[in-house]
């Protein structure tokens, strides 16, 4: 795999394809403890200055957590595309009724009382720090790729990884 650091635009509009593409990521908070608390979350967005956007329940653990603590690891993982992205930063829990209204979709009904259910949060997560992989050409590429590697013994190119720095 080529090292492609990526920086400023290119580096939110790379964090934008694989958020919105992957879209679950393992949310880890607690990160000052052992052990730390991960949960499955949904991307709702990647906004226009690169911050990564979900919808949570005031009541959870993770809120809790990030309430004391704002440090937030998420972990992006998509297999069967062969990407993968790691972003640590820092959280913000909204209540502002534009921005609940901005990110409530009918799928959400599953998890909340509608828009005005008073336990809606939006989470709000400012990158300080990311890392991508990315095979550009999908995990069956990769995989023949990585076969005529070991039949002709010679380097493929298999994607790139590197730093995201906005």
């Amino acid at each position: 795999m080529s090292k492609n650091n990526l920086f400023n635009e290119e580096a939110k509009a790379k964090i934008k394809e694989l958020a919105e593409n992957i879209d679950f990521a393992m949310m880890e908070t607690h990160l000052g403890s052992k052990p730390t608390h991960v949960i499955p979350m949904s991307t709702k967005d990647v906004d226009e200055d690169g911050c990564i956007w979900f919808l949570s329940n005031k009541n959870s653990e993770h809120n809790a957590y990030l309430s004391t603590e704002n440090s937030i690891q998420l972990i992006y993982s998509k297999p069967s595309d062969m990407e993968f992205m790691t972003v640590f930063g820092h959280a913000f829990i909204s209540t502002e009724r534009p921005v609940l209204e901005k990110y409530y979709g009918k799928s959400d009904d599953a998890w909340f009382d509608g828009i005005d259910d008073p336990n809606l949060t939006a989470i709000k997560v400012i990158p300080k720090d990311a890392h991508y992989w990315d095979t550009k050409n999908g995990k069956l590429v990769s995989l023949l790729k990585m076969g005529m590697g070991a039949i002709t013994g010679e380097k493929q190119d298999l994607g790139e990884q590197g730093d995201l720095k906005i």
